[in-house]
């Protein structure tokens, strides 16, 4: 009798557990938007755009990196952890001082999210400064 009293609370233990385990989902990045157009700019112009976004998981959200290939460009992004249905900012700045003609850079964002790593981009086109 108190074997089969142990196994059915064992049992009922497992299952409120699985329930609970299955309830919260991780953090999940979503973005408003991951492409961004700065258009036409001219050779030593900065430009600046900032990338939204909303942790749509049930976990508080960590961002740990946003990569960068190129120099030309800054990333700012919060340090902080980022609860479940808040909004979050990712300010990119592009200097095209030593550059010139069409560019695309990448943003690989890196976090504990569901969907991780995301790429952001952002293109413009770099022309040479008035005379």
């Amino acid at each position: 009798m108190k074997r089969f009293i142990l196994l059915s609370l064992f049992a009922c233990s497992s299952i409120v557990g699985l329930l609970a385990f299955r309830a919260a989902s991780p953090a999940m990045l979503t973005f408003d938007d991951i492409k961004h157009n700065f258009g036409f700019i001219r050779v030593g112009e900065v430009v600046s755009h900032t990338y939204t976004f909303t942790n749509t998981g049930d976990e508080p959200l960590l961002i740990a990196a946003a990569e960068v290939v190129c120099e030309c460009t800054k990333v700012d992004f919060p340090k902080a952890p980022i609860a479940k249905g808040q909004k979050g900012e990712i300010k990119v700045s592009f200097d095209s001082k030593n550059t010139i003609d069409r560019q695309e850079r990448t943003i690989l964002v890196k976090s504990n999210a569901k969907n991780s790593p995301v790429t952001l981009t952002f293109k413009a086109v770099v022309l040479k400064a008035k005379k």
